[in-house]
């Protein structure tokens, strides 16, 4: 078959396929909007969310305004709760080197009653953040149990040092409580501090985590039974192409070119962390370093999430389906096999330029703004589809022929068999969007 035959049959079946997916969608947007209408659906939701297993859990996270003496307390907090996880940790460790036996979460939660007359200071702040810090070491067993299953690398649980312990949890309602109306939160052995409400809590508080990020405090309050926030029908579909020099790229159109912090901040970070290993172990002046490198991170991350949260809620506000590309982000940052030389060593070529690509894509942060789009369009009744990315950036979107030469350049798309020009990303938008259709449409068909 030549290639203007193929060329030809493959534009047949586009229009078939866009005609198919577009009378499904219509379709679709009919049934949805019937829906929405219907009382009966409010009810229906109000009631699953009642179930148990099916209700809707959020996090609130605030900011804690403590007094001297507060923080105080809450330094002393967490070196209590750092030395129990690794007096936990080393019980269990030799329970199985000297006995054989092994040790779990509930024999620990056992031992918190004697505990109390040996060392009263740890169960100074009650009992349910010891569980919760139990509970922790119980999560991080569990998980190198899973890995060794799965032929990963296990990778132990780990002693935890004081530096590095900056969270304690609590799993149940008990030793704190949440006063909204004065925006104070009450921890026992702390007092009531302060907390700034910036928005309202939805749902019923259940469990909570106050962390520490250099010299703020902070308090995440996780809800069940929070109710849904439907929006209004738009009407609207989006594929969204996700990139490095444009962050994100919509079908509409719309490029986003902001974003790249880590490369904006880098010669600034490359400063504190050259200034950080002058600096000798154990001095203060090595501990004011290690806060400027930690305040560095912490605000070329903020400012990554600031915009997270920004492209996500639009896209939610203004779109009834939202098509993404299944990306493999884990894969697409590993490093290069290594290769055999000819003397016998093994290198690892193209190691450089793969490292400056791995550092771009996580500069930009595609997880994270896929995981946001996830939860918020879930809130918001929205439908958010995953689709093949192959081929989405070297297909033509008007006439479907693939090649690698189609994209002259990482912003400009030329199509080598109908000259249709467009910008590269905006052209695998568009793919995206008309696969995730078909990809509706025969859902729906099988249904």
């Amino acid at each position: 078959m030549g290639p203007d035959l193929g060329q030809s049959v493959y534009s047949s079946y586009l229009l078939f396929e866009e005609a198919w997916s577009t009378s499904t969608a219509d379709r679709l947007t009919t049934q949805r909007t019937a829906l929405r209408a219907d009382p009966r659906t409010t009810q229906l939701l109000h009631a699953l969310s009642s179930v148990k297993g099916v209700a809707r859990c959020r996090s609130y996270r605030y900011l804690l305004q403590p007094t001297a003496s507060q923080r105080a307390a809450l330094e002393r907090l967490l070196c209590r709760q750092c030395e129990l996880y690794n007096a936990a940790l080393e019980e269990r460790r030799g329970a199985w080197k000297w006995e054989g036996r092994s040790v779990n979460y509930v024999d620990h939660c056992r031992t918190l009653t004697d505990l109390r007359g040996v060392r009263p200071d740890i169960l100074e702040n009650g009992v349910a953040v010891c569980r919760g810090t139990l509970k922790r070491l119980d999560r991080a067993f569990g998980a190198f149990y899973q890995r060794s299953r799965n032929g990963k690398t296990p990778g132990f649980p780990r002693f935890k040092s004081v530096r590095r312990w900056d969270s304690v949890q609590w799993e149940d309602s008990g030793g704190w409580h949440l006063n909204l109306e004065q925006s104070r939160l009450r921890l026992l052995g702390v007092g009531e501090v302060k907390m700034r409400l910036h928005r309202s809590l939805r749902g019923t508080p259940k469990a909570m985590t106050v962390s520490r990020e250099g010299r703020r405090w902070w308090v995440s309050v996780r809800c069940t039974d929070v109710p849904a926030k439907d929006l209004c029908h738009t009407g609207r579909d989006v594929g969204i192409d996700l990139g490095i020099c444009a962050v994100v790229s919509t079908s509409d159109g719309d490029v986003v070119s902001e974003g790249r912090y880590g490369q904006r901040a880098r010669n600034r970070l490359a400063e504190a962390q050259q200034s950080l290993s002058r600096k000798q172990r154990g001095s203060q002046h090595r501990d004011r370093a290690v806060e400027r490198v930690a305040r560095a991170h912490r605000k070329i991350r903020n400012q990554r999430k600031d915009l997270a949260h920004k492209l996500s809620r639009s896209l939610v506000n203004d779109y009834d389906l939202i098509v993404h590309e299944d990306l493999k982000i884990v894969n697409m940052v590993r490093r290069p096999k290594r290769v055999r030389t000819g003397d016998g060593t093994s290198v690892r070529r193209g190691a450089a330029a793969k490292a400056g690509l791995n550092r771009s894509i996580h500069d930009a942060g595609w997880g994270v703004l896929l995981r946001f789009i996830a939860y918020k369009a879930e809130e918001a009744g929205r439908e958010v589809i995953a689709v093949d990315p192959r081929h989405t950036s070297q297909r033509c979107s008007k006439c479907g022929y693939v090649s690698v030469a189609n994209r002259q350049a990482q912003a400009k798309f030329e199509c080598l068999a109908c000259g249709h020009t467009d910008h590269a990303d905006v052209n695998a938008a568009i793919n995206i969007l008309r696969a995730g259709r078909a990809q509706q449409a025969s859902a729906c068909a099988e249904s």
